[in-house]
């Protein structure tokens, strides 16, 4: 399925310059708060916004769990895989990845992003500049539950051995 008018019509309000955007994951080890950052990728935001009021990430699971790098979500099919049906442009930028960043998963094609994300466990250089950053975890228990998630047990396909669910994904919003 293309998610694509839905998510276009689900962002029609979204104004960066007066307000500022949260997606809340609350997931079966508990709440990820991230406070997305506009101002270095617009569009990757607003996709995240969108595909978030959509409810396309609720009961996805994070796919794939690597230690002391990142925990990625957002694939429909939970296989890595998958997609909204299109992909989005990217957006690189001097965002460093450092522990709690934000940022967009994607193929060996620059612009292949499309619903699928990762959240660092700790920095890693070599993805600056390569891949899209455009948040972070908006607080120290939001780190946490990343953190909480880096260390569950995985496959040697880096799959969790049980599952870890983003039960529902909203979007907070905040008058600047």
């Amino acid at each position: 399925m293309d998610y694509r008018k839905e998510v276009d019509k689900a962002t029609e309000d979204v104004d960066f310059e007066t307000a500022k955007y949260t997606v809340e994951l609350d997931t079966s080890e508990g709440l990820i708060r991230l406070d997305l950052a506009p101002e270095v990728a617009p569009g990757h935001c607003l996709n995240m916004i969108g595909l978030a009021r959509c409810g396309f990430y609720d009961n996805l699971v994070f796919h794939r769990i690597i230690k002391g790098f990142m925990i990625q979500g957002g694939c429909p099919s939970g296989t890595g895989t998958g997609g909204p049906g299109y992909n989005i442009d990217a957006e690189f930028n001097a965002k460093p990845h450092v522990a709690g960043v934000l940022s967009m998963a994607r193929s060996s094609s620059p612009n292949s992003a499309g619903s699928q994300f990762y959240v660092c466990l700790d920095a890693h250089k070599h993805l600056d500049r390569n891949y899209t950053a455009f948040g972070n975890t908006a607080d120290a228990a939001s780190l946490e539950v990343v953190k909480k998630i880096g260390v569950v047990e995985t496959d040697g396909s880096d799959r969790p051995r049980k599952p870890v669910t983003i039960r529902k994904a909203t979007v907070k919003v905040t008058e600047l």
